[in-house]
């Protein structure tokens, strides 16, 4: 049952990539193609980061402890669409001109959020495999702990990049605030809920 889930789930998350694909050869991107392409797969980077960071609380909440197993998949198609995203940047925008790249990076802010959203994530897919999962042991947890900081770098350069306070980059800032909220309020609630120590006799 999970198997055919994660190959379910595993399709629709190629069908944005799919559906851009199909545009590039049929014309159907708009009068600005390549400002469509790097929009869709940033947009898509996010929501599958989003995704990601939702599992913990769903499972929390809902008891359903089988959904943690589709967590990781979600991470690397947010890895796999932020990619994407920097790829149609610096091919259709800067032409591997990656001197260019690195001034964007360096004088743009929105630019400067995306890169430090995009590197943040290259350590958690390359470590998102049983066999890192068990070098690092503890230490895995805390590295992927980056998660979040990327998700904050995320919707910062959303927000920065429309310049417009309101709309979809907005709700995306909120829902990530709400997630991570989330999981500060449950651990203050869990510690509080935690026996305490017996006194020493």
């Amino acid at each position: 049952m999970m198997l055919r889930v994660k190959i379910l789930l595993f399709g629709a998350a190629l069908l944005p990539a799919a559906h851009l694909t199909y545009g590039i050869f049929f014309d159907g991107l708009g009068a600005n193609p390549a400002e469509t392409l790097q929009t869709q797969t940033g947009i898509w980077a996010l929501r599958f980061l989003v995704l990601t960071l939702a599992v913990t609380p769903i499972r929390r909440v809902t008891k359903w402890n089988p959904i943690i197993q589709y967590r990781r998949m979600l991470g690397l198609f947010a890895f796999f669409y932020a990619f994407l995203h920097l790829l149609a940047y610096a091919v259709l925008d800067r032409y591997f001109d990656f001197s260019g790249v690195w001034e964007d990076v360096v004088e743009r802010p929105f630019i400067t959020a995306g890169m430090v959203a995009f590197i943040l994530m290259v350590p958690l897919a390359i470590t998102s495999t049983k066999g890192w999962i068990r070098r690092l042991g503890r230490r895995w947890q805390l590295l992927h702990r980056l998660i979040y900081i990327s998700a904050i770098a995320a919707a910062v350069h959303y927000l920065w990049k429309v310049k417009i306070i309101g709309g979809s980059p907005v709700y995306y800032a909120l829902i990530v605030g709400a997630l991570l909220a989330f999981r500060i309020v449950w651990a203050m609630w869990t510690r509080r809920l935690r026996p305490a120590a017996l006194p020493r006799t």
